[in-house]
């Protein structure tokens, strides 16, 4: 997958989060100024509506008086979701953060490679796990947090670290710890109306068994219901949007940091690693977090169950271990057994990891041809000192 077509695409994903946005608060507007229009005006739907005349077309169509409030409402619940989600990233993950002193070579690492992507040095924290992991947030590129467990600095050598490093600082560089928190908070948004029609709806049941006002009652059930399900409409598309953004903006970072480390074999044996390792992990963090890090441990146990149970079939070179290319084929011949797996891989939040690793390698080759090209160019070019 090019950068070019990523690129794109990630461009459509969230246009489509955009527009559902838009279409979810303009339909919940005229719900509102409907029930309102029924129980104010004595059954007068449109009164609070005003009419507007479509140009050229001379159709005239009602929209809601009061469609502002909806936008007003969605705004600030984005806005709260942006302003308390790296407190509620620190309240889940005892963070340890780290200076030049304390964090020695990962610290510096992460000093130069801030450095050649040109974005403020974030803060460097770690977590103190047995976990391979490492994940970024922050409100701003300016004030954001890189943080990596424990078990990702013991078990990777420093290649493979930097290869991470440079992945997590794509994520800054590219500004997806923002873009990822506030498409996210549509669904949120999206759900949570859902549910609250749904006790509602339930709730003017039983009052309206126990009322005279029974008319009432039941156009208040049905138009909570009709809020219900575009609720769950919006929710749906949403979410896939959301997800399907966020696998590309992982893949993104994967190619950034091969550029910037020039190095993409690095990450593609990170993943392998991580991937592996996360397997293992007795507890995965909670489903909210999972989207942070650069792997996926629930998605990673589920690529690596039945490759773990016939190891022996996939250890190419019998020598006990799974190297990411055994690992690669592995999980690709798992994925065309798999017969959920096209319906999984559109609800996960991270690309498979075979597919991660194939792009780094598509990656190493293209940075290869550019060497060999630049080598040839300074060949066919004598310097000063011959002409």
């Amino acid at each position: 997958m090019r950068l070019a077509a990523l690129r794109t695409r990630m461009i459509w994903a969230l246009f489509v989060v955009f527009l559902v946005a838009v279409l979810f608060c303009l339909v919940m507007s005229y719900i509102i100024d409907i029930v309102l229009g029924y129980f104010l005006f004595d059954e007068n739907f449109f009164a609070l509506m005003n009419w507007w005349t479509i140009p050229f077309l001379e159709i005239t169509i009602p929209y809601p008086i009061f469609w502002y409030w909806a936008f007003i409402a969605a705004f600030i619940m984005v806005l709260f979701q942006w302003a308390i989600g790296p407190a509620a990233v620190r309240a889940a993950v005892k963070l340890n953060y780290v200076d030049a002193k304390s964090g020695g070579r990962f610290y510096r690492d992460v000093q130069e490679l801030a450095g050649k992507a040109d974005i403020p040095m974030p803060k460097v924290a770690v977590v103190n796990s047995p976990v391979p992991n490492a994940f970024v947030f922050g409100r701003t590129a300016g004030g954001a947090t890189l943080a990596v467990h424990k078990g990702l600095l013991d078990n990777l050598s420093n290649r493979e670290i930097r290869g991470v490093l440079g992945h997590e600082i794509g994520h800054i560089r590219h500004r997806d710890i923002i873009v990822m928190t506030l498409a996210s908070s549509i669904p949120l948004i999206a759900l949570m109306v859902l549910r609250g029609s749904l006790y509602g709806a339930r709730g003017a049941s039983y009052s309206g068994r126990s009322s005279s006002d029974s008319d009432g009652a039941g156009a208040l059930i049905i138009a909570l219901i009709a809020i219900a399900v575009v609720a769950a409409i919006a929710f749906g598309l949403s979410l896939l949007a959301v997800r399907g953004l966020s696998r590309m903006r992982e893949h993104y970072a994967d190619a950034y940091s091969g550029e910037l480390t020039g190095d993409p074999r690095a990450l593609s044996s990170a993943l392998a690693r991580i991937t592996w390792g996360l397997s293992l992990a007795e507890k995965a963090p909670s489903s909210g977090l999972r989207s942070f890090y650069i792997g996926d441990p629930k998605q990673a146990a589920s690529e690596v169950r039945y490759i773990r149970d016939h190891s022996r079939e996939f250890d190419l070179d019998q020598d006990g271990v799974l190297d990411e290319r055994e690992l690669v084929a592995a999980m690709e011949s798992e994925a065309k057994r798999e017969k959920l797996a096209g319906i999984k891989a559109s609800l996960s939040t991270h690309p498979p990891t075979y597919k991660r690793i194939l792009l780094l390698y598509d990656l190493a080759e293209e940075l290869g041809q550019r060497r060999r090209a630049k080598v040839t160019r300074d060949e066919a070019q004598p310097g000063l000192d011959e002409v």
